[in-house]
């Protein structure tokens, strides 16, 4: 059996063999069955016996502290959140094993206050730094979980949302102290800056379950892995429509399921990050690897996307049977630059159903047309069993370099019903198409007859 793959691979080239469909589920369900669910210990008590009340004005910040402090006192617990609208002016931190459980008909509610907001060990767009508290932060924890059938709301459209004008100083400077070495520490924002906080983001913590809540507007990414392992984020509901609302943003994370997940956002459904330039290629040890994303419902402005903050690398996505249910200006969009480095490697996407679109695929080294001198690699990338009914843009995109081609990527069975360009595929190595139809599907061969016939003939 071995001499036989080998001879397969020798006459068709040096590019990578695509897994088969078992083979395939096989590696996905290694990964799932790595992943812990967290272990919270049955002790119930609801967040009204710390002072809490629903009643919309009721400021619950320090009754949601002391109801913290009591799980973590007696190691754990589920904290209920009744029927009724919480106000919480300033963050949740979270304990280990806990476990905050939203009833059906209640809801969260966020001040915007930056005042309210202490700083803590965070990243903005994968440089590490220290900043505004995310609404709903945990750092070093372990069995953390966040479920029920209510609602999260980062009232992100307010006093947050003036800020977006504002922080271009702040990536710069951001840029700069990751660029420079400058220590963590130092790398203080804060008052006098501008960098919005995500909604929920947890740090340096494993064993964890987001499951069935609803995430409404945020005043940036929505929920943010940050160096997590063993992750499982299920029946998730979004309508969040703030500026860079992204909805999962995995960042130095691995061994995470993102499953039957319900998406409309504004700004990418998923996205799989790790670190940005130096810093990132820095931790090349901490790649994100071993996600899986599957039969989730995608609505916003792409769908599956890889980058750009990649610097230490992305391996071993497995994406399938997930399907929009509205407008995406790209299905999967994987973008890096000459600022990145680092690798994009081992990509399985198949089992996709896209409605209108941009561009159904775009990959490219070269986002934003800013940067140089550490070109990322792309390599091994395979596409399979996917359908789109309208590309305004192109179809399929590829873009490497000269220096640094896009190497072995395989399509297979993959028809686009409508589109304007069909594709755009510059600086590649083994690219492959197999059972691809972009445009209307040709039949048998028109004949000519008549005199056209006796034309062709004599010249």
């Amino acid at each position: 059996m071995k001499k036989l793959l080998l001879l397969i691979l020798l006459a068709g080239g040096p590019i990578k063999a695509q897994l088969t469909e078992e083979a395939k589920q096989v590696a996905i369900q290694e990964i799932v069955n790595r992943i812990q669910l967290p272990s919270i210990p049955e002790y119930s008590v609801s967040v009204t016996k710390f002072g809490a009340k629903g009643d919309s004005i009721f400021d619950n910040k320090k009754a949601f502290d002391k109801a913290m402090n009591a799980l973590k006192k007696r190691n754990g617990g589920e904290l209920v959140v009744p029927k009724g609208i919480y106000t919480v002016n300033g963050p949740i931190h979270f304990v280990s094993n806990v476990n905050l459980h939203l009833e059906e008909g209640a809801k969260i509610r966020f001040g915007s206050n930056p005042k309210d907001y202490p700083l803590v060990l965070t990243s903005w767009e994968g440089t590490m730094l220290y900043n505004y508290s995310p609404l709903i932060y945990g750092n070093e924890l372990e069995n953390i979980a966040i479920t029920g059938k209510g609602t999260i709301d980062g009232e992100g459209g307010g006093d947050w949302a003036e800020w977006k004008q504002l922080e271009d100083d702040d990536k710069l400077l951001s840029r700069e102290m990751n660029h420079n070495g400058v220590p963590v520490k130092e790398r203080i924002f804060g008052e006098g800056h501008y960098l919005r906080p995500q909604l929920i983001q947890f740090v340096n913590s494993v064993n964890i379950l987001l499951e069935g809540v609803t995430i409404e507007d945020s005043p940036f990414w929505c929920v943010h892995l940050l160096k997590c392992k063993s992750a499982t984020l299920r029946g998730l509901k979004y309508d969040a429509h703030n500026f860079n609302n992204d909805g999962i943003d995995a960042e130095y994370s691995s061994d995470i399921l993102i499953e039957e997940v319900t998406f409309d956002n504004g700004d990418d459904n998923i996205a799989i990050k790790a670190g940005r330039d130096h810093e990132g290629r820095a931790n090349s040890d901490t790649p994100s690897e071993n996600i899986v994303i599957r039969s989730n419902l995608l609505k916003g402005l792409h769908g599956v996307v890889i980058g750009s903050e990649m610097s230490a690398g992305v391996q071993n996505i497995y994406v399938d049977n997930n399907r929009a249910w509205g407008y995406l200006k790209r299905g999967i969009y994987f973008k890096t630059n000459p600022d990145r480095g680092g690798f994009i490697r081992n990509i399985y996407i198949s089992n996709i159903e896209l409605q209108k679109v941009e561009d159904c695929f775009y990959i490219t080294s070269n986002y934003h047309g800013e940067g140089e001198g550490f070109n990322s690699k792309i390599s091994d990338i395979f596409i399979s069993d996917v359908s789109c009914e309208e590309a305004t843009g192109t179809a399929v995109v590829i873009q490497g370099f000269e220096e640094s081609e896009v190497e072995n990527v395989r399509l297979t069975n993959i028809k686009v019903k409508e589109t304007n360009n069909a594709t755009s595929i510059t600086n590649t190595k083994n690219v492959v198409f197999d059972e691809v139809i972009i445009g209307k599907e040709a039949t048998v061969p028109t004949s000519v007859s008549g005199k056209e016939t006796d034309v062709d003939l004599n010249n």
